[in-house]
């Protein structure tokens, strides 16, 4: 038996930015796509909408900002918010998943690889976050050892 290839879309929530990041269950692993502007967490539509189309994923995942110790904030409302917004407007399976620390890493990774300057852009950012949330989902969800 053939399993589904999984096409997946990720995104880093945020107030002011939503980085993006796609990827698929052959290699599980993502790549970024753009970080899209938002108007107080609510996404640019005719940004987005042309995205989710010319990408065709089977799922999106957004990452839930949650406290280290396990607490919710503000923030976790607005991305739950978010994923019922994607979810009604693209008619596509939405999950959530923890995002502690993707920022954190994302920065450390740039810094320590790309970027010599202590100025890192947010978009790209925003994106690496993407990437990580997602390439984690994928660890998450396909193998057991994670």
């Amino acid at each position: 038996m053939v399993n589904k290839v999984i096409i997946a879309m990720a995104f880093d929530f945020g107030i002011t930015n939503i980085g993006i990041a796609i990827g698929q269950s052959i290699t599980y692993t993502a790549q970024p796509v753009t970080t899209l502007k938002t108007n107080y967490g609510i996404p640019i539509w005719n940004k987005l909408i042309p995205l989710v189309n010319i990408w065709s994923p089977n799922i999106l995942i957004v990452g839930l900002p949650i406290n280290m110790d396990n607490n919710e904030q503000n923030i976790t409302i607005k991305a739950r918010n978010f994923a019922n917004l994607l979810n009604n407007k693209f008619n596509i399976s939405v999950e959530l998943h923890d995002e502690r620390l993707t920022t954190k890493e994302a920065r450390l990774l740039l810094k320590n690889k790309h970027y010599k300057t202590n100025k890192i852009k947010i978009d790209i950012i925003n994106q690496l976050s993407a990437v990580l949330i997602l390439e984690s989902w994928f660890r998450k969800k396909f193998f057991k050892y994670y």
